[in-house]
């Protein structure tokens, strides 16, 4: 993993340079703004509970658009061949891949910071809930890389890509939320959407750190990634 690092650094100092990472970063925070303004009214709570919940849906579309090019534009422009006739693993580049989109992401929110001292300002809350959102946040965030890492890897076309990745974080996501208000679901679906991505993160967002869903969020991502790296050793042997 010697070289992830470097690679890890390249990718991020690459979204600087990039329109559709400021496109993406401005609808993410125009979106958070408008979410965050819609609760901050005289006689509410202070929280940012319901930011943090309406983020999750956010990050669903602007992960997949900050993260198509990773692999898919590699393939595309024939870069993909120097990386991978130069002495670096194939884990190496999936790993600083996905360091560097995870850095970005970070960047991503902390302009949300001065909604914490908003909060903290006008209305005095509580730092413990607001860091375990946070920390929430970060997880959904590395695992929605790491799928959208996975889809990038399947294909040379970025729209493909992201579209790809849009559709797997909505069917993990948004679809399990709707079906959840289901009466008629069985014991078993009921289980089943009991696991999807919006109920995980809900206890971060009230202020609850389980640590069966950290494990779910670390394990998902790490399962993502190996998958990623295993159609890299397939593709290059083709």
């Amino acid at each position: 993993m010697s070289r992830a690092p470097t690679i890890a650094r390249r990718e991020l100092s690459s979204y600087f340079c990039s329109p559709i990472a400021y496109v993406a970063m401005a609808l993410f925070l125009v979106a958070c703004c408008a979410a965050f303004w819609r609760d901050f009214d005289a006689g509410q709570p202070a929280e940012m509970r319901h930011l943090f919940e309406w983020m999750v849906w956010i990050l669903v579309a602007v992960i997949p658009l900050l993260c198509m090019g990773l692999l898919a534009q590699e393939w595309a422009t024939g870069t993909i061949e120097t990386l991978m006739t130069a002495p670096v693993a194939d884990s190496d580049v999936v790993l600083g891949k996905f360091l560097g989109s995870l850095g970005f992401f970070l960047v991503l929110l902390t302009p949300t910071v001065l909604y914490v001292l908003l909060i903290r300002i006008y209305g005095g809350a509580e730092l413990g809930p607001i860091v375990a959102g946070y920390l929430g946040i970060v997880l959904v965030g590395a695992m929605f890389i790491s799928v959208s890492l996975f889809c990038s890897s399947m294909t040379r076309s970025q729209v493909v890509a992201a579209a790809l990745a849009a559709a797997i974080l909505i069917l993990v996501t948004i679809v399990p939320y709707f079906a959840r208000e289901r009466a008629t679901l069985s014991t078993f679906w009921r289980t089943v959407v009991d696991q999807a991505v919006f109920n995980r993160y809900s206890d971060f967002s009230k202020g609850l750190i389980d640590s069966g869903n950290i494990v779910f969020f670390l394990a998902t991502t790490v399962v993502f990634l190996f998958l990623t790296v295993k159609v890299l050793e397939s593709r290059r042997w083709k």
